[in-house]
């Protein structure tokens, strides 16, 4: 791919008039002193972050004055009237239950491992209880897995695709409480399938949700949709789910042990609606196939999506997620006396001759650090490296013991010209892409007057060992299919002239271990953020939580960790020492 920009990173980690001209609104597609190291270098980073994102964005907005105008109206739509809806009030409930504490005469120390949604999330309502959290991150970045990077020509390429859904009540009050509303680009209330790997190359189905209370926007949305399912598909699907509708999370919560493809014939649900829906959804949910992934995750999604009017409505970021959205919770707690410091990674956990409870972390570069309680946010697969000898063998760390990462491969490229899509997230259901976006479109801090098509690669875990050329070289030839008139496989990468759109760079971000595999019989042994060792936590995405594998579900654990931690102070269970041992 001669005179072409190439490099990776590798991540360790019925129809209303309303109705109407809100589906019209949404663009068709078309045509196609301290013991710890401080933390300057750090916060100066952060701040050159900043300034580059801000002069970013000046200069893309002038490019984006040139591009080309889609016929129909484009432009984000505002912000759904979550308040008062029963999940975003019992997730306000919790965040105010912090705040409403007794301030401690002797605030907790709690150091935190990991500066990802769970850690900062657990860190900023632990500051709001009173309490003093220390974040340590190990690597030089805020955000885990919605890590964000620049490269030498100042373009952002991030670990994932990520969507806000209006089910993510906790992120909806997050949002709120940072007061950072504005930065969330909400999009038409659809879900929108690339129709290309079944026979029609650049056309897409719509389920567009009309403006009427749920359950009933969801159910007028799939009864509109005739591309693909047929009436007696869509009754033979509905008579499927009746025992979740009429028994509710228990019974959810049942279908853990069956795999989605295995859950349809035991319903007799037609094959042809797991290939038309379920394979794009479930590549959607955990980046793998419906063979592997449990029914209890997509069940949760549906019951998300049709029990709350706004649920399925989805929202981007207007920038990087590290800075959009976890450098305003690093400011919110550090205001408040907590810290949060970069490049500090963890070798193990001391014990107190107990052999169990937590003296002190020992540092890489062999200094301690002590504290009252501490919450490991680290990835599963990362934990159980770290755990102590002698916790290996308890029934709560032996249980989640055949818990692992799931590989994701996320893919970044940059186009000489500006690509005819829609301001969304698009579905692929190609067997190799899962969802995609035109991020020069649909995202303010990235626009442009050329595209940057960002997509999400999966199943990956026979790719993840592939090299960035082959990745790229088969992504290509499937974009093929979805943008037949634009994009010609055979001539992206030439230096010829072509009427075609050419690739001026890309970026592969390859995380082996990502977010909790979540495979049919996993759901029973998700740890709670409570552990058998008093003054340690657990947080993660793959810890006991409702919103399962996602950003909510992440950002949810942190925050019912820092509820541990505060009713294990108000059991007597750990106590603030007399002499203030975490330093910063």
């Amino acid at each position: 791919m001669k005179g072409l920009k190439v490099e990776s990173k590798r991540s360790h980690l019925v129809s209303s008039s309303s109705c109407q001209q809100r589906a019209a609104a949404c663009p068709r597609t078309r045509g196609a002193s301290s013991v710890l190291p401080r933390r300057k270098d750090a916060t100066k980073r952060r701040d050159d972050w900043a300034s580059a994102f801000a002069s970013r964005s000046a200069s893309v907005q002038t490019k984006a004055a040139a591009a080309p105008v889609s016929s129909a109206r484009t432009g984000d739509f505002p912000k759904p009237d979550f308040e008062g809806l029963e999940t975003f009030e019992e997730a306000k409930a919790l965040s105010e239950y912090f705040k409403a504490l007794p301030r401690p005469e002797k605030p907790l120390k709690v150091v935190i491992l990991g500066a990802g949604l769970a850690g900062l999330s657990a860190a900023k309502y632990l500051t709001d209880a009173g309490h003093k959290p220390i974040v340590l991150e190990a690597r030089d970045v805020l955000g885990g897995k919605v890590a964000a990077f620049q490269d030498k020509d100042g373009d952002w390429y991030e670990t994932g695709l990520h969507i806000f859904f209006g089910a993510y009540a906790n992120m909806m009050n997050l949002f709120k409480e940072l007061d950072i509303e504005d930065r969330l680009q909400w999009k038409c209330h659809s879900m929108i399938f690339s129709m290309s790997n079944q026979g029609k190359p650049g056309e897409f189905s719509r389920f567009d949700f009309p403006e009427i209370p749920a359950p009933w926007n969801g159910l007028v949305a799939i009864l509109r949709n005739n591309d693909m399912l047929t009436w007696p598909e869509k009754i033979q699907f509905g008579l499927g789910l009746l025992p979740a509708i009429v028994f509710g999370q228990n019974y959810v919560d049942e279908q853990d042990k069956l795999s989605v493809t295995e859950w349809m014939r035991k319903q007799n649900v037609p094959d042809r609606v797991n290939d038309e829906v379920f394979i794009a959804m479930s590549k959607a949910l955990n980046f793998c196939d419906p063979d592997e992934l449990s029914m209890t995750v997509v069940l949760t999604a549906l019951n998300r999506f049709l029990q709350e009017r706004h649920g399925s409505k989805m929202a981007f970021l207007d920038g990087p997620p590290n800075t959009r959205l976890c450098q305003p919770m690093v400011d919110y707690i550090e205001a408040r006396g907590g810290e949060v410091i970069m490049n500090t990674r963890v070798k193990q956990f001391d014990l107190k001759e107990d052999n169990k409870t937590v003296d002190k972390l020992v540092l890489q570069d062999g200094t301690d650090v002590e504290a009252d309680a501490y919450i490991s946010t680290a990835p599963v697969d990362i934990l159980k490296l770290l755990l102590p000898e002698q916790w290996k063998g308890m029934p709560y760390f032996k249980g989640f013991d055949s818990l692992e990462g799931i590989p994701v491969i996320n893919i970044h490229i940059w186009f000489d010209k500006k690509l005819s899509t829609v301001d969304h997230l698009l579905f692929s259901r190609s067997p190799l892409l899962s969802v995609y976006a035109d991020m020069s479109t649909t995202c303010k801090g990235y626009a442009d007057d050329k595209s940057m098509i960002e997509l999400v690669f999966a199943p990956a875990k026979d790719w993840i060992g592939r090299s960035d050329e082959d990745i790229v070289k088969v992504t290509i030839e499937e974009l093929e299919q979805l943008f037949p008139s634009e994009i010609n496989a055979g001539e992206a990468f030439q230096e010829e002239p072509s009427k075609f759109a050419k690739v001026l760079k890309y970026k592969v971000v390859k995380t082996p271990r990502s977010v909790y595999k979540a495979i049919a019989g996993t759901g029973d042994i998700r740890p709670e953020q409570k552990t058998p060792i008093d003054n340690f936590f657990l947080a993660g995405c793959f810890t006991k939580q409702k919103y399962l594998a996602s950003m909510e579900g992440a950002l949810f654990s942190g925050k019912l960790a820092a509820e541990q931690v505060c009713l294990a102070q108000q059991n007597n269970k750990i106590s603030a020492k007399e002499k203030e041992k975490a330093q910063a």
